[in-house]
């Protein structure tokens, strides 16, 4: 028997107190164990719409709403007694006629209707609707249940929409919320041959139901209900994290899209996927670096084997790290240059060579962005380089009047053997 859980099971989890979480995580491990033992106390919900909609018994209050059928358990919703079977009552589970993904659909009936506002223009017209320039066909494509086609030919402003959406599959609702604000959302193509075990196979299905293969996986989607990206992923995330692409990738997006899970996904995926592999997952600084080993440390939880053959380093940890591997003697000799070291020599060099019209923060930011960063050591090299991103032009003669200043500052530098992290790379870069 197939053993499912969904991310409507987990926050529901969340929600409870440490005791109730227990008991709910045992009864779970029972089931998953022996589903048919006559400990597992199930009743049909005679209620619900849902005819495969069951509660189990944790104890005098606490009911578990599962989706039982003769080949799978996927548990779905926990709470109270009352308030789990009012849950079920208002829920289906449902096979997408146009995608083939699995969805958990709120009954409209129960949603509080939303009432059409009179809208209208200067000229005395009535406005559009947000989608009434879309057919149910197409709007059937980004995943809209069947049964919401109609409220959303009454849906007018954004507010409405964002309201609305919250009784949505994800899918659903992130693709009528982008055309909302002029973004055409990706259609998923559906999958062939529609059934129920390959509704679950679909990439917007896998990112609310997980398919539980043992004690130890479910232990671990118990343990952390409130940590959704151990468990379920964006179908954007699932492909990047098991992509075979043949050379470096980029992935790029605005905060909170994802980015970090995906990078801990898809470092736990290579350790995975290549037995004898190590793999080496960076990121600028030490904070961040130990950030991430704790959510590392959270989602191998179970698979220490596998965490053993991660390394997660910041680059100027890293770098320390492989100089004093292959440093040889300059590990004696060399020493980190201090910011204010930096600072400093600047400021001298600026009264020496007739350069103190610059501000101290131009200074810095354009020997650390541009020469040091590049490790320019000719003239040559700093008059040519291009100076993207840098908002102060420069003219020739500027630039020959700040190239006297940084051959000091680097010349300093060199004679008191003080290195900074871009000369580390540079240096490692060549010796490897």
């Amino acid at each position: 028997m197939e053993f499912r859980l969904a991310d409507t099971f987990t926050q529901s989890l969340a929600r409870l107190t440490g005791e109730e979480q227990k008991r709910v995580k045992q009864t779970a491990f029972d089931a998953m164990a022996n589903p048919i033992s006559s400990g597992m106390s199930f009743h049909k919900l005679d209620k619900a719409r849902d005819k495969n909609f069951w509660s189990l018994r944790v104890s005098a209050d606490l009911r578990i709403i599962v989706h039982k059928t003769e080949s799978s358990l996927l548990f779905c919703y926990v709470d109270h007694h009352d308030a789990a079977y009012h849950w079920a009552e208002r829920r289906v589970l449902e096979i997408h006629p146009q995608t083939g993904a699995a969805q958990i659909v709120e009954i409209r009936e129960t949603v509080r209707e939303i009432e059409r506002p009179s809208y209208e223009s200067a000229a005395g017209r009535r406005e559009k609707s947000l989608f009434a320039d879309y057919s149910d066909e197409a709007l059937l494509q980004f995943g809209v249940p069947v049964e919401w086609l109609a409220s959303l030919k009454v849906i007018f402003t954004q507010d409405q929409l964002l309201d609305l959406a919250e009784h949505l599959p994800a899918e659903a609702a992130e693709a009528l919320l982008n055309i909302a604000i002029g973004v055409q959302p990706r259609k998923m193509a559906p999958l062939v041959g529609m059934s129920y075990a390959t509704a679950f196979s679909h990439p917007d299905a896998m990112r609310r139901f997980r398919l539980i293969g043992s004690s130890e996986e479910l232990q671990r989607a118990l343990d952390y209900p409130w940590e959704k990206w151990i468990v379920f992923l964006h179908p954007d995330q699932r492909r990047l994290v098991q992509e075979d692409f043949a050379g470096p990738v980029k992935v790029s997006g605005s905060a909170g899209t994802g980015k970090t899970v995906v990078a801990l996904h898809r470092a736990a995926h290579l350790a995975r996927t290549r037995e004898n592999a190590r793999v080496l997952l960076t990121t600028l600084t030490q904070p961040l670096a130990k950030a991430l080993q704790n959510k590392l440390n959270i989602l191998l939880a179970h698979e220490p084997k596998l965490s053993e053959r991660i390394d997660v380093h910041s680059l100027g940890g890293l770098a320390a790290r492989l100089f004093r591997l292959h440093g040889g003697e300059l590990v004696k000799i060399w020493r980190p240059a201090t910011t204010e070291q930096i600072k400093a020599l600047l400021e001298q060099g600026a009264s020496e060579y007739g350069t103190s019209t610059y501000s101290k923060t131009f200074l810095y930011d354009e020997w650390r962005e541009l020469v040091d960063a590049r490790q320019l050591k000719t003239w040559e090299e700093y008059s040519t380089v291009p100076r993207l991103g840098r908002k102060t032009r420069l003219s020739t003669r500027r630039r020959e009047e700040l190239w006297k200043l940084f051959t000091f500052v680097n010349q300093s530098l060199d004679t008191q053997n003080l290195y900074t992290d871009a000369k580390v790379y540079i240096w490692l870069a060549d010796k490897l």
